[in-house]
């Protein structure tokens, strides 16, 4: 035999065996029928509905927490609104509490001055109480840090050490918040 035959004696095999693979592959590959195709098809509806159905699910939450959110800030908002304007007006308090301090309690000349002073005092307290701003006026209480700022500490025999044993400046709240703290003289051990 010549090289060329056995060449095409080997060629032949081979394109037997592509053609055959060939064959085999296409009818491994044959075509899904209808139902076959409809069943893929209602799978990946079913994972689509799936995945609308979580983010469905998310974007209500997050527009609840959204809402949740507004509403806080907006009752934050509100309730502390008053807080620097009730500032200002510590001042005032303060300066109608000197004022009466100042006044002799026993002339008779400056009865008036001191009634209208107490009533205005009194006035203006009420409006506080109703916008919920509270006097902090801790004397003879333990020292709270929290409430109160120390501007001196003395040794006082016979007081627990730690304790307020004068107010130079009473504090005020508002809705619980520390607007101003009471500034207190504070006993120590002697």
């Amino acid at each position: 035999m010549s090289e060329q035959e056995k060449d095409q004696n080997n060629a032949e095999p081979q394109v037997e065996t592509v053609e055959e693979q060939q064959a085999a592959a296409a009818a491994e590959a044959v075509e899904p029928t209808a139902e076959e195709k409809l069943a893929e098809v209602e799978v990946e509806l079913a994972k689509v509905k799936k995945a609308l159905a979580e983010a469905d699910v998310r974007a209500q939450a997050e527009v609840q927490n959204v809402r949740k959110r507004a509403e806080r800030d907006v009752q934050h908002a509100r309730k502390f609104a008053l807080e620097k304007f009730a500032g200002d007006l510590l001042s005032v308090a303060d300066n109608l509490e000197r004022g009466l301090a100042a006044l002799d309690a026993e002339d008779d000349a400056l009865k008036g001055a001191r009634e209208g002073i107490e009533l205005t005092l009194k006035s203006l307290l009420d409006a506080f109480a109703r916008y919920n701003i509270e006097q902090i006026n801790p004397a003879d209480e333990p020292f709270n840090p929290e409430l109160h700022e120390a501007m001196t500490m003395v040794p006082v025999p016979n007081v627990d050490p730690n304790s307020v044993i004068e107010v130079l400046e009473k504090g005020y709240q508002l809705n619980g918040r520390l607007i101003r703290p009471a500034r207190v003289v504070v006993s120590k051990a002697p």
